[in-house]
């Protein structure tokens, strides 16, 4: 199911926080948002899980105005994985998967044999279940968050800084995990490399508007990034994987 958003603006307590705001994710795409703090990218996400209401534009989910559905069906639609789901649970693992079954309580598919179970086996976390979830490791909290909105069986994911916080080992892990279960995902990210190597489409935000959208290798640019970022970067591509890769300086060298 495939999320388009066309010229949407938003603003709170009377600040713009993004304008004009167009960028695509094909079906089982995986589309990441760039940029500096404040440009926008939690904003943009916020509207597409429905916790922000956009001023104008549309915002459509599979052909489908998001406005015109209700928000329990957007919500069994779209799970979404916030910074603020790093909240701290004093609840078994199995039990924080299960409250993503919340939005399915008393429908068909609440009778329908939503797996807990099966979440977290495909997150490989299984092995997880009665463990307390204060007990886990950063990268297996993010993991079993991940497996609480799979038990959805959405068609959208929204994840905002999935890899935050994270090691280098966990990092990889969660989104090769995002990547290997090929459902529609648009994720803001903190790390352009990371981007590079795991997105199909890049989108830069700066000041609340999208100013570059495409492959990686054509919007991840030293001009692009030194505009934005404020830094000098200079492409290579990764020796295995081919995806461009940055290397950085700041923007006037200071060393003598």
């Amino acid at each position: 199911m495939d999320l388009e958003l066309n010229e949407v603006a938003v603003s709170a307590a009377g600040k713009r926080l993004i304008e004009d705001v167009g960028l695509r994710v094909p079906s089982g795409g995986l589309v990441g948002l760039v940029g500096p703090n404040g440009s926008g990218k939690s904003s943009t996400l916020r509207c597409v899980y429905r916790t922000l209401r956009p001023e104008r534009g549309s915002i459509r989910l599979g052909g489908r105005e998001l406005a015109a559905m209700s928000l329990r069906e957007s919500a069994r639609l779209t799970a979404a994985l916030t910074q603020e789901s790093q909240a701290e649970f004093d609840f078994t693992v199995t039990e924080v998967v299960e409250m993503g079954l919340t939005p399915h309580r008393g429908s068909e598919a609440d009778r329908g044999g939503y797996d807990p179970a099966g979440a977290l086996r495909a997150v490989d976390c299984e092995h997880l279940a009665e463990r307390g979830f204060l007990t886990l490791s950063g990268g297996e909290k993010q993991r079993v968050l991940i497996a609480r909105a799979l038990v959805q069986r959405p068609e959208l994911l929204v994840l905002d800084e999935p890899t935050n916080h994270l090691d280098i080992r966990h990092q990889l892990e969660v989104l090769s995990l995002v990547r290997r279960l090929g459902i529609t995902t648009l994720t803001a990210l903190h790390d352009l490399n990371l981007a590079a190597a795991w997105c199909d489409h890049v989108h830069v935000l700066s000041r609340g508007r999208v100013v570059a959208g495409g492959p990686p290798s054509e919007v991840l640019t030293p001009e692009t990034v030194g505009a934005v970022f404020g830094v000098r970067a200079h492409v290579v591509e990764h020796p295995e994987t081919n995806a461009p890769q940055l290397l950085f300086a700041p923007a006037e060298t200071t060393k003598k």
